[in-house]
C-alpha cells in the first residue's frame, strides 16, 4: 500500500477563525492525525491481542513490533476493516 496524501480545504474564514487559537494549522493537522493514528493503533492492538490470545487454534507468539503484528492481524481470515463492517451492518438493517 503507497502512502496516502490528503489535502484538506480550509476557506478564509474558518482559518482566521483557527489562527484565534492555533499558531500553525498545518503542524495542528498533522498532529491531530498522528494522535488519531496513536488511538487507532491502541484499540486495534487491544483487540487483536484480545482475540489472538482467546483463539485456542492460535499457538504462535504474538509479534511485538507494529509491523509485524500488522502483518498477522491483516492475514488473518476473520480480519475486517471498519468499510467492511460498516457495509455489512447496513446490509443487515435492509
Amino acid at each position: 500500500m503507497a502512502n496516502l496524501t490528503i489535502t484538506v480545504t480550509i476557506n478564509d474564514d474558518d482559518q482566521k477563525i483557527m489562527k484565534n487559537d492555533v499558531v500553525d494549522i498545518n503542524q495542528w493537522v498533522q498532529l491531530a492525525v498522528t494522535g488519531k493514528i496513536n488511538s487507532c493503533w491502541k484499540r486495534m492492538h487491544a483487540n487483536w491481542s484480545t482475540q489472538l490470545l482467546n483463539d485456542e487454534s492460535f499457538t504462535d507468539a504474538i509479534p511485538s513490533n507494529k509491523t509485524d503484528f500488522l502483518k498477522l492481524v491483516l492475514a488473518r481470515p476473520s480480519y475486517e476493516n471498519a468499510k467492511t463492517r460498516h457495509d455489512k451492518e447496513i446490509s443487515n438493517l435492509d
